[in-house]
């Protein structure tokens, strides 16, 4: 695909961004008063409808699991987000691993610049903006992601300053995951395991976050509104805020309002594809942080280990009758893979790409 003429112009400025290994931590630590031109967003539209009285749901994992399960059905159909309290995670695990992720994100330049990387080595990788050299302008903020699964990280290239506290959050998630992928399975009138047997546990990464404050808010994004293309995501965010969910019946964004020890949990395009369209991927953004402190958050990803050419993942037969015909083709990871690497973040690009007429 050809460049536009402000794409090549951008490419320059870009590039001594990017080799600062810095991130855009590195810029706040140069005191900058004014946002560099990389991160103006066209269109920002930051002045659409904002929601004051809706706000997505919350599940209690302590109810009747019947209770449960029909509560996380109703939210993956209309809102495909919700938050998650009395899940079993004690709060001191939450906010040790956001104190961790803020810890490597603040170390001395000099320091952090040694994982600054855009191919992963071990499984681990510190870059600002995935999409940078792809999109129509860079996000505020920096990135630790470390891929835990279906290969073992080399545990030795984990940050030293937040290795303990990431591996044993992994360890946590994990069960949490399949907790919630079996209620999801029952939501859906299928077997419990029936996303585990798909090995939807099986690939796990995690991405480490960190939003400083922006000189102007108001010209940029935290990250652009989009779809996470996988089958499940588990964050977890400190008190800052700043995410948004586009409501699906309103057609305005709605804060998610920090929750202290709430697991905000929501569907990927892979795990609407699987649902046949019952369960919704929706669009989600987070604003630019205009407080004075930065902002962490801590998305764990859920994806089918198996990525062979004969493992095929496409709508449930279960779900599929005459009455109800296959939306979507089924689709190899390859294939799912190719999508969005190496372009810019964007949302439904999946669900698009693979729908049937």
């Amino acid at each position: 695909m050809a460049m536009s003429s402000a794409t090549i112009n951008r490419v320059p400025a870009l590039k001594e961004f990017d080799d600062t290994k810095t991130g855009v931590k590195g810029l706040v630590d140069s005191s900058i008063t004014s946002l560099p031109a990389i991160f103006h967003h066209p269109n920002i539209c930051l002045s659409s409808p904002i929601s004051t009285h809706l706000s997505i749901p919350i599940v209690d994992l302590s109810l009747p699991r019947p209770i449960a399960v029909d509560l996380i059905r109703s939210a993956c159909q209309d809102w495909g987000f919700f938050q998650l309290i009395n899940h079993g995670i004690p709060l001191s695990t939450i906010d040790n691993t956001i104190s961790a992720v803020r810890s490597f994100h603040e170390l001395p330049a000099t320091i952090r610049s040694q994982h600054y990387t855009r191919a992963p080595r071990g499984g681990v990788s510190y870059f600002s903006n995935m999409d940078l050299f792809f999109s129509a302008a860079a996000n505020w903020k920096d990135t630790l992601q470390v891929t835990f699964s279906p290969v073992r990280p080399e545990v030795d290239m984990i940050p030293e300053v937040c290795r303990s506290e990431l591996v044993a959050w992994e360890e946590q998630v994990k069960v949490l995951g399949r907790e919630v992928m079996g209620m999801m399975c029952e939501g859906l009138g299928v077997s419990s395991g029936r996303l585990e047997e798909l090995t939807c546990l099986e690939g796990r990464w995690l991405v480490g976050h960190y939003y400083p404050p922006c000189p102007e808010p108001n010209r940029t994004l935290g990250s652009v509104a989009h779809t996470d293309v996988g089958v499940l995501t588990v964050l977890i965010q400190d008190e800052i805020g700043g995410l948004q969910v586009k409501s699906v019946r309103d057609e305005c964004w709605v804060d998610v309002k920090p929750i202290p020890g709430a697991l905000v949990v929501n569907v990927g395009e892979l795990l609407q594809i699987i649902s046949n369209d019952e369960y919704k991927s929706v669009a989600h953004r987070v604003l630019a942080n205009s407080s004075d402190e930065p902002r962490i958050s801590v998305a764990f990803f859920f994806n089918p280990g198996k990525r062979g050419d004969v493992d095929l993942y496409g709508p449930l037969p279960e779900l599929i009758s005459p009455e109800n015909p296959a939306c979507y083709r089924n689709l190899k990871m390859s294939e799912h893979s190719k999508l969005f690497l190496g372009k810019a973040v964007t949302c439904n690009c999946i669900t698009q790409h693979f729908k049937l007429p």
